[in-house]
């Protein structure tokens, strides 16, 4: 089984991993211009440098070896791409993963709506190549090209020489589309491809000679020479779908815990008025949890904590909730023998329910939150930890505002084994958790939007001096809104807070995502709406980094079923916009 998935970028060690493989496979196959293969890295950071955004896509096999890559290089005012590249490890040639690779390119560019994709390839004209094995390569290549259809654009001066070597046929695949390619969109691609990637050999004046000499409208395409009849394909070679979704994480274990309570808010029907919409937009893969050991919540949790919950909730049999309502001063040495009575010494509100499936539902939590923070590591640009109850209310040991693990700290403090954490906070309340779990540590920066203290939960915490103790200090950030703070005052406190992410530069983004910001929750007052979520998560994508979602708050099920699509297309549209816009120029 091989997958084909996208490298992005160059900060986790695993995508470092797959681009050292694929620049050992460049250098099997472009050993006369090896020295390319260097280049690939700064072309993924870097777009502005080189005015085009690069797409690597690479196959790999069950046990991680990188099989074979694509690099497509995207030119967004065309609407289109030259496929520079394309290769398989030698030792597996023959394997399919050829035809994988392109078919995956093709998928690519078609869900990115590209008009087409442009390529080169060598000649099959044998009084051009004398060598037979090199002809013999180059009608193989020309012929599984034209079994898509994609043939040698003809009639122009792109084959003139500019050495000693033949130059190159440029085909042009239409991605199927019915109209035909025409002169002035293809005279635009010739000049970008030979500007962009020719012009340390080429004068302009060839150039202008090049796509002058196009003059044919439509363009004309060599008849074919392999193919009698118009080939045909099925797609079946693409066992699998491009990995380059965003991944999101759920379980229906959850629905254990259901409190039916009066005015309890914190539903299992939320999950699913989230799910829904976002599978159904293609933008994710539906991915299933696995079971993580409870050293993960220890690490973050006091174990006196996570003994208690465990074993208050295997007691409780009753139908009925316990909710706490005694909240003594914490002593150690003074606490009440009955387990029930004893929740208070472990809880913060008096409205966050103990059952007997409360800890097992929350356990699950957790496990949705450590395999999304997995998927991250394996090189998704995005995961979502779709979790419920959530967390972000949660300290070190204490539970409340109807979380009991705090999901997002867990997982964060397992990404920072391997390097800096940032996270932030959107939810309407303030992130207390994070901000107790951290609070004298360096090497995780917590951030925090929501209602001022004065006038929101947990009402305590969340004051704009609260900024971190000892090895902490300066890496804790509140930034306290009041009451009816609107778009406008929330967008700019966003760019507020993420300048001091970007100055801390962390290898992780982890996000708690709230949408009880939006207008008509019942325990938010912020009152805005899904473009303004949109807006957030375009703006948080430009901090390029691999990110972890994971959901708290929101009780208004039609915010939940607009929100949630909302922020990840704007996300979405960020990460696979080709060119950043002029206001974006690097600092």
């Amino acid at each position: 089984m091989i997958r084909i998935t996208r490298v992005y970028r160059t900060v986790l060690p695993i995508e470092q991993e797959r681009i050292g493989q694929v620049q050992e496979i460049f250098r099997q196959h472009f050993s006369a211009v090896a020295e390319y293969a260097e280049t690939i890295p700064d072309m993924l950071e870097n777009p502005f440098t080189y005015g085009y955004s690069s797409i690597l896509l690479v196959s790999e096999s069950q046990v991680g070896q990188v099989t074979g890559f694509s690099l497509l290089l995207v030119f967004p005012t065309l609407h289109s791409g030259l496929l520079d590249f394309i290769a398989a490890r030698r030792d597996i040639r023959g394997a399919g993963t050829g035809t994988m690779l392109y078919e995956a390119t093709r998928e690519y560019a078609r869900q990115h709506m590209l008009r087409g994709i442009y390529l080169e390839s060598l000649p099959d004209d044998p009084s051009l190549v004398k060598d037979p094995a090199v002809l013999k390569e180059n009608r193989q290549r020309l012929r599984f090209y034209e079994s898509y259809g994609v043939r040698p654009i003809v009639g122009t001066e792109y084959e003139t020489p500019i050495g000693p070597s033949p130059a190159p046929y440029l085909l042009f695949d239409g991605l199927d589309r019915p109209e035909p390619l025409r002169r002035s969109e293809c005279r635009a691609a010739v000049r970008t491809i030979l500007t962009k990637k020719y012009s340390h050999l080429v004068k302009p004046d060839y150039i202008e000679r090049v796509v002058e000499s196009i003059l044919d409208d439509p363009v004309r395409f060599r008849e074919p020479k392999y193919y009698k009849k118009e080939p045909s394909h099925d797609g079946q070679m693409l066992r699998n779908r491009p990995a380059w979704q965003f991944a999101l994480v759920s379980t229906r274990a959850h629905e254990i815990h259901h409190v039916n309570d009066r005015g309890y808010v914190e539903r299992p029907v939320r999950v699913g008025a989230i799910r829904e919409p976002l599978l159904a937009s293609g933008l994710f893969e539906d991915i299933a949890p696995r079971h993580f050991g409870d050293e993960h919540i220890l690490a973050v949790h006091d174990g006196d904590f996570f003994r208690y919950l465990k074993a208050v909730c295997q007691r409780l049999h009753s139908k009925r909730p316990v909710y706490p309502y005694v909240f003594p001063l914490r002593r150690p040495q003074s606490r009440p023998k009955d387990l029930a009575v004893r929740a208070g010494y472990y809880c913060i509100d008096t409205f966050t329910p103990l059952d007997r499936n409360a800890f097992d539902a929350a356990r699950a939590s957790v496990d949705v939150a450590l395999t999304a923070a997995e998927q991250v590591l394996e090189g998704r640009p995005l995961s979502y930890a779709l979790c419920r109850p959530p967390g972000h209310h949660a300290e070190r040991r204490v539970f409340g505002g109807f979380c009991y693990f705090n999901n997002a700290a867990i997982a964060a403090h397992s990404l920072s084994r391997y390097g800096r954490v940032a996270m932030l906070d959107i939810d309407f309340h303030h992130g207390n958790g994070a901000q107790n779990i951290f609070y004298r540590r360096s090497d995780v920066l917590t951030v925090s939007l929501h209602g001022h203290p004065n006038i929101a939960y947990p009402y305590f915490s969340g004051f704009a001096d609260e900024t971190g103790e000892e090895a902490g200090k300066g890496f804790n950030v509140n930034y306290p809104l009041p009451e009816n703070a609107g778009a406008e005052m929330y967008l700019k406190t966003v760019e507020k807070a993420v300048r001091r992410i970007e100055k801390f530069s962390p290898m992780f983004l982890v996000v708690c995502l709230g949408f009880d910001i939006l207008k008509g929750d019942p325990t938010g007052s912020f009152g805005l709406k899904a473009d303004t979520l949109k807006t957030v998560g375009m703006r948080l994508a430009l901090l390029n980094r691999p990110t972890l979602v994971v959901q708290e708050g929101g009780y208004n099920l039609r915010n939940l079923k607009t929100g949630a699509p909302a922020f990840f297309a704007g996300f979405a549209a960020t990460i696979e916009k080709e060119i950043p816009s002029v206001s974006r120029k690097q600092k």
